[in-house]
């Protein structure tokens, strides 16, 4: 019938067209994938610097050895000279407990120190030693015990275990008072003084235990004025160095602070024996 006619198409041409036209889907896919990508590395560098600034390495913070120090022992070395006062049977024996505010040491010109209760030879502490003073960072009062440039310490010295710490009869007994120490403004620093540069109270007598008599404890106390003065002092002398004058056994030290408006800030002690025993 005219008009009329069959379509013939055949089956490789239908998949031809099929076949390019998936092709062209996936090139299309492609290029949208593609540019994604893009999207995000850019996101990802430019994100990138802002995350460093915020967040410096490591390494470039450096802590200073002198830093490192007072973080690693200012505070514990007070915390430890109260401790061990307290197992010398110092507190309460010879000053009430208190919490130093300041590091005392004591050098004899043969090289000892006092270390918080190392054992001398008597010998070795015959002579006048250099009193040390280090200024603590630890406490954060603002008591005259902080360490006051312009305040007046003392420094003493006594026995309470004479003759014996078994019998106790002269004790306390007095070997040093001396006043007139200025310490140096400068935060975490040491001032060092020879007594012959003070104001000398009761002169130096040396350890001397008597034979037979056991280890004796040998005390250095620094106080400085409890009312917080920068006027100069004007302290008592003791009637005697046995019991510090006072009469009274186990007397000494605390009393005369009291009596001359001291506080206690600082304290070392040794040991010292004689060679008989």
């Amino acid at each position: 019938m005219r008009g009329t006619g069959t379509i013939r198409i055949s089956t490789s041409t239908i998949f031809s067209r099929k076949y390019l036209t998936f092709g062209k889907y996936l090139n299309w896919k492609l290029k949208i994938e593609m540019m994604h990508l893009s999207i995000w590395v850019y996101l990802f560098l430019s994100a990138t610097p802002a995350v460093v600034a915020e967040h410096p390495p490591i390494e470039q913070v450096v802590i200073s050895p002198s830093n490192s120090h007072v973080l690693d022992s200012d505070m514990p070395d007070v915390y430890k000279v109260q401790r061990e006062l307290e197992k010398a049977d110092i507190f309460p024996t010879v000053i009430d407990k208190f919490l130093p505010s300041l590091l005392l040491d004591a050098e004899w010109p043969s090289g000892e120190h006092a270390k918080l209760g190392n054992i001398v030879l008597v010998e070795k502490v015959q002579d006048e030693p250099d009193i040390i003073v280090h200024r603590s960072q630890g406490r954060s009062d603002s008591s005259v015990t902080e360490g006051n440039s312009n305040v007046t310490y003392t420094i003493t010295i006594t026995d309470p275990d004479a003759p014996s710490r078994d019998n106790p009869k002269w004790s306390e007994f007095c070997h040093f008072i001396a006043t007139g120490i200025k310490l140096s403004s400068t935060s975490g620093s040491s001032t060092v003084v020879h007594l012959s540069d003070l104001k000398e109270i009761m002169p130096y007598k040396p350890p001397g235990p008597p034979p037979k008599t056991g280890k004796h404890r040998y005390v250095f106390l620094l106080f400085a004025p409890a009312n917080g003065t920068t006027d100069p002092l004007d302290l008592t002398k003791p009637e005697d160095r046995k019991h510090w004058g006072t009469g009274k056994q186990r007397h000494g030290v605390r009393d005369w602070a009291k009596e001359n408006g001291l506080e206690p800030v600082a304290a070392n002690f040794i040991y010292a024996q004689n060679e008989k025993q």
